[in-house]
C-alpha cells in the first residue's frame, strides 16, 4: 500500500538522499512554478516533500509560510529545512486541514494513489485545502513514465487526466512535460498539470 507508514520510513532510513530516485539537485520546475504562481507572501503546503530541498528553497527565497506533509515521521524528523517550516505527519488522503493554503505543490505523491477511491480522497482534500483562487501545482508520472516506484505499483497521468480528477472545483491552466534524472541517470517522464481553485 502507498498509505504505510513503516514501508517509507523504512525507506528513509535505509537510503541516503542520492539513493531517492526523486532526488534533484535544484527545485527546477517546482520553484518556478510557485515564484510565478503563487509567490511570497502566499502560504504553500509542499505535499509529500519529505526531506526534499524545496522547503528550504522556498524560505531562502522569502516565503515564510511553508507546510510540509508527508506520510513519514522519519522524513521529516531528518529533513534539513528551517524550524519555521511546519511539519505534518499524515496520510494526505486522510487529513483534515484546519486551514486554506494558496497553492499545493505535489510533485511524485499523487502517482502512489493507484486505486480510485484514493485519488477521488486526495482530490478531496485538496479541494478543502487551497484557498478559492490559490493554485494546485501537481507533478506526477506522465503516461510513458515508470510503472514501479520505490517497490510500489504507480498509476502514471496525462494532465487531462489529472485536472479531470481534481474536477468542478479547479479550472485547468496549464501543463508542462518534464524528464526528470534519476541521481544514477534514469529518464522519468513527469506530467505537470497547473490547476486554479474557483
Amino acid at each position: 500500500m502507498s498509505a504505510d507508514p513503516e514501508h517509507w520510513d523504512e525507506i528513509y532510513r535505509q537510503r541516503t538522499d542520492s539513493e531517492l530516485s526523486w532526488s534533484r539537485a535544484d527545485q527546477g520546475r517546482s520553484l518556478k512554478l510557485l515564484s510565478r504562481l503563487a509567490p511570497p507572501p502566499a502560504s504553500v503546503l509542499d505535499v509529500g516533500g519529505g526531506r526534499s530541498g524545496l522547503a528550504a528553497a522556498l524560505a531562502a527565497a522569502g516565503w515564510s509560510d511553508i507546510t510540509v506533509l508527508d506520510l513519514s515521521s522519519v522524513a521529516l524528523e531528518t529533513a534539513d529545512f528551517p524550524t519555521s517550516v511546519a511539519r505534518i505527519v499524515a496520510d494526505v488522503t486522510a487529513w483534515e486541514p484546519e486551514r486554506s493554503v494558496h497553492a499545493w505543490h505535489d510533485r511524485a505523491v499523487l502517482h502512489f494513489m493507484a486505486s480510485d477511491d484514493e485519488r477521488q480522497a486526495y482530490a478531496r482534500v485538496a479541494a478543502a485545502a487551497v484557498a478559492p483562487g490559490g493554485v494546485a501545482i501537481i507533478g506526477t508520472f506522465g503516461p510513458d513514465g515508470p510503472d514501479r516506484c520505490s517497490g510500489l505499483e504507480v498509476r502514471r497521468s496525462s494532465a487531462d487526466e489529472v485536472a479531470g480528477l481534481l474536477g468542478g472545483g479547479f479550472a485547468f491552466e496549464e501543463a508542462h512535460e518534464e524528464f526528470h534524472h534519476t541521481p544514477w541517470g534514469v529518464s522519468q517522464q513527469f506530467t505537470w498539470a497547473v490547476l486554479r481553485r474557483h
